[in-house]
């Protein structure tokens, strides 16, 4: 059983800047994405600190809620779920070929193998700890990112086979990654598909017994001919929805709601220039709320002239620059805000808030960089739906 993490749970006020994490919306997800993939393991990914929700407490649930294995890049990730007695069968898939991988090894973390020279480190690494690597062989299929090409595939199954018969590792996967998987029609995953077949059966023709794993969130959902043995959805654990739909037309629900407390409020004559540049100027005499968020708490600087929050029950526009520290919103006649009231930053949209998904579309980007951006320490971040 993995050991039980303390999580700060939400407060009843909250600190002046919190990034409020529903682990109950990370386990309805699970489930979602679970009776998308019914006959293939699922890979719970959190990677980059759980894209900004926190790596432990989401892993956690997603184990709860039905996930068999977690995903991550770099093996700091992985020590530090390993480190809160998280025992589940875990890969670690982006590293330099000079990482010292002996506790990776010895802390039982799969490993990707993308060339001849990380299968070398992790060899060595292997040796190191006194046992065998859990390898997944990473196979180039088309996004040209990560994994060795066609071309190369031979070569390095030769020095798998040979550190295999050596005892220094265990094939335990070939995988790949896809690049148009929002699209599901997309030519590209058929031809993708192919070249990870080909691949994993020149690997089974070594003597190896590999499972296949090619499917993130979008394909988890919309194509079951390309989930093989394991999924990897990571996107979709959080509630954001791959293919671009809108809350209403999704079954998932968003983990995160950004919100922070009014510092002061205060009524400000017509003609006053607001925040830095005087890009905005009150019009006429108005009330404006100072909230401490700003762009280092991960509110894009671009949002400035842009963002609405929810504020005393209404939506309200966000005037002049985002600071690094703060932003000013305009309340007109501000009969119903108070200093130490909670401004909403995103939220799922249930009560009229903004979303990530707003905001992407707003910057001409995509959800994932939101809220993975809400990582700064000034941020609380704290926890509701936590399971007993």
């Amino acid at each position: 059983m993995n050991a039980m993490i303390d999580y700060v749970q939400s407060p009843s006020s909250a600190p002046r800047a919190e990034a409020l994490v529903d682990l109950a919306a990370v386990r309805h997800n699970i489930a979602v994405l679970r009776a998308a993939a019914p006959r293939a393991e699922l890979m719970a990914v959190v990677k980059a600190d759980g894209y900004g929700h926190g790596a432990v407490p989401v892993a956690e649930a997603a184990l709860v809620a039905g996930a068999s294995w977690l995903g991550v890049c770099t093996l700091e990730e992985a020590a530090e779920l390993r480190g809160a007695g998280i025992t589940a069968p875990l890969l670690s898939w982006l590293h330099l070929p000079d990482d010292d991988f002996t506790e990776a090894v010895a802390t039982d973390v799969d490993l990707s193998v993308a060339s001849r020279a990380h299968l070398a480190a992790v060899t060595a690494g292997a040796r190191r700890a006194g046992r065998p690597a859990r390898v997944h062989l990473k196979t180039d299929t088309g996004l040209s990112r990560g994994g060795a090409q066609p071309a190369a595939w031979d070569a390095l199954l030769d020095d798998v086979e040979k550190a295999a018969a050596d005892g220094h590792v265990e094939v335990v996967a070939v995988w790949s990654h896809l690049a148009n998987a929002d699209v599901p029609d997309h030519p590209s995953l058929e031809v993708q598909a192919a070249r990870l077949t080909a691949a994993w059966e020149a690997a089974c023709a070594r003597g190896f017994t590999p499972i296949r794993h090619l499917a993130n969130a979008a394909a988890t959902l919309t194509r079951p001919d390309l989930h093989f043995d394991l999924v990897r959805p990571g996107i979709a654990v959080y509630g954001l929805d791959p293919l671009g739909r809108r809350p209403a037309g999704t079954p998932l629900r968003p983990a995160m709601t950004l919100r922070g407390r009014v510092a002061l409020v205060k009524r400000v004559p017509a003609g006053e220039g607001v925040s830095y540049g005087h890009e905005w100027t009150t019009p006429c005499e108005t009330t404006l709320a100072l909230v401490p968020v700003g762009y280092a708490d991960g509110v894009p600087r671009l949002l400035g002239g842009r963002l609405r929050v929810l504020l005393g029950g209404a939506l309200r526009p966000v005037v002049g620059r985002v600071s690094m520290d703060q932003v000013v919103v305009d309340c007109e006649d501000g009969t119903d805000v108070r200093e130490g009231d909670t401004a909403v930053f995103f939220g799922p949209g249930d009560h009229g808030e903004p979303t990530a998904q707003d905001w992407a579309d707003e910057l001409g980007t995509i959800h994932y960089e939101i809220v993975t951006g809400v990582h700064s320490r000034r941020v609380t971040r704290s926890y509701t739906g936590i399971a007993e």
